[in-house]
């Protein structure tokens, strides 16, 4: 199982007088992205969030392509997409053109998002948001797959056959996620034959657990004739040097999750149908305490004990694990310290097993 970073650059109104400089935290994503391949991570996931109500990074392609300018082996992917608010046409020319630039090693992923204040600017309807992104998907799916492309749906449609350049290094396209907070998105996953990234408070909501929604979304895949599904999740990660620190990690997240409710649907009158499960979210997140955040939320403790939830994680068919460092107003300094030492103290045991030369030879 390999590990990437991951940030949803969170700095919402909420955090007060602490919130950071968001030119400051925009660059402080990049040397940690940096760094993050000099210490052996596989990939980097940065976000796309509008107008500062929850992160402050409105177009992850522009700051992948210039991570991909400072970086040699760093998959860069978003995490993720909000596709509704965007073309599904710029958005294959645009991770065309990353893969072109960083030597194929872009990575594409896409949800619907969950704060309507993101939506109205753009002029889109958050109402339509499931219908939308569907058909973006599959838009998106037949630019990459058929070249020339032709689209005849509801809400996009070409005027004519199209041809895309560049086309992208990987064929026939970058590896494509899409988040999932729901059944149907797993669904549409299995259909367009494409991979899964779960949040595991999520999973477990609609599952049990990450390990029972990563086998149930790989049993879709399979029967819609994936031949290789890939199941990915993210967590927020802080490993402990005492049960005190692992307490102010919780206690963080907890800092973190009460202070971006105000982003989401809360209002069961008003959400769509379907995002309403957004206020179960919500009403449990208000009701949480710190003690009650466990291995369904984040991984921190002692290394053992960190080791042990990813295991069960790499067990139960994960492919890779993103990695939440900076949650909560965790200072860049403090961030740059917990990668390192989750690197050095936890990477080391799920790297891969390699036959001696001894062995290589008998066979």
């Amino acid at each position: 199982m390999k590990f990437g970073y991951f940030t949803l650059t969170d700095n919402p109104p909420a955090y007060g007088p602490g919130r950071r400089d968001p030119n400051r935290f925009v660059l402080d994503v990049v040397e940690e992205c940096v760094e993050a391949e000099a210490m052996g991570y596989h990939s980097a996931w940065v976000p796309e969030h509008h107008f500062g109500r929850f992160g402050v990074l409105p177009s992850p392609t522009m700051l992948l392509t210039h991570i991909a300018a400072r970086t040699r082996t760093l998959k860069l992917g978003p995490a993720t997409v909000v596709l509704p608010i965007n073309h599904p046409l710029r958005m294959v020319e645009e991770f065309n053109l990353l893969d072109l630039l960083s030597d194929g090693r872009a990575v594409f992923s896409a949800g619907r998002g969950y704060d309507q204040g993101e939506y109205t600017p753009f002029g889109a309807s958050f109402a339509d948001s499931r219908a939308v992104f569907d058909e973006q998907m599959e838009y998106m799916m037949a630019a990459w797959r058929q070249s020339p492309f032709e689209f005849h749906g509801r809400y996009y449609a070409t005027p004519e056959p199209l041809t895309i350049v560049p086309r992208p290094l990987q064929t026939p396209h970058p590896p494509v996620y899409v988040a999932c907070f729901s059944k149907p998105s797993i669904e549409l996953a299995a259909r367009l034959r494409v991979h899964t990234i779960f949040a595991p408070f999520a999973a477990a909501m609609l599952f049990g657990s990450i390990q029972d929604a990563a086998r149930e979304s790989k049993r879709m895949a399979i029967e819609a004739g994936h031949p290789d599904p890939k199941v990915m999740c993210s967590y927020f990660v802080s490993v402990a040097q005492s049960p005190a620190e692992a307490d102010r990690a919780r206690e963080r997240l907890l800092h973190y999750l009460h202070s971006v409710l105000p982003v989401f649907p809360s209002d069961r009158s008003t959400a769509p149908p379907h995002i309403a499960y957004f206020v179960d979210i919500v009403e449990r997140l208000k009701a949480m305490k710190p003690s009650q955040l466990g291995d369904r939320s984040i991984v921190t403790g002692d290394v053992e004990h960190c080791i042990e939830v990813l295991k069960r994680c790499e067990e139960g068919g994960l492919s890779e694990v993103i990695l939440y460092f900076n949650f909560g107003e965790l200072s860049h300094r403090d961030t740059l310290a917990a990668m390192e030492r989750f690197a050095r103290d936890v990477m080391p045991h799920f790297a891969e097993k390699k036959e001696s030369v001894a062995a290589g030879r008998a066979s």
